[in-house]
């Protein structure tokens, strides 16, 4: 049998699980398979982008912390790093930064007691040709797509206000 939407024409809402579409919220189980998927395609930019820029091999948490310790260009700690990007594990971090290390893009060094880390010209210019790349082959395409930038920023504050919801609905299930 088929489903009557789809013969009349109607489809949606797009999800990938109908059975959590069931409930109050709808739009909700769109967002999260909207998510998915950009989280996937974002994921696949990053690894292909710095590889274009030179550096192949490299994963989509590599190359987030790499551009985390470029940024301002000052020292981060390990606990800096994970509490920017939102990461609890703090052993995938460590583990980014030793690769990161191996190929000569961040250096290790001490603030007092603390261990930090700081990008190297190899790492700079990683990140330069990175940018560039990213200007011309995906910044150049949304920028034809018509969207307002202040949308884009609306829509950012959004997504890092449900994060919040997430991060605490998760802590609810910890807890259960």
């Amino acid at each position: 049998m088929t489903d009557p939407t789809v013969d009349r024409g109607v489809v949606g809402p797009v999800v990938s699980a109908a059975h959590l579409a069931d409930g109050r919220l709808p739009p909700l189980s769109e967002l999260e398979f909207a998510l998915t998927m950009a989280n996937h395609a974002f994921h696949r930019w990053m690894v292909r982008g710095m590889a274009a820029a030179g550096v192949p091999g490299l994963s989509p948490l590599e190359v987030l912390v790499l551009h985390q310790v470029h940024h301002r260009e000052r020292p981060k700690t390990l606990a800096d790093l994970c509490l920017v990007l939102a990461i609890e594990d703090t052993h995938t971090v460590t583990y980014a930064l030793k690769k990161l290390e191996a190929q000569g893009l961040v250096r290790s060094g001490r603030r007092g007691k603390e261990k930090t880390v700081a990008i190297t010209a190899a790492g700079e210019e990683a990140s330069r040709a990175y940018r560039s790349i990213r200007e011309g082959l995906l910044v150049a395409s949304v920028v034809e797509t018509g969207l307002d930038a202040a949308e884009m920023s609306k829509l950012a504050a959004l997504l890092r206000a449900l994060s919040g919801q997430y991060d605490q609905a998760a802590r609810a299930a910890a807890a259960m």
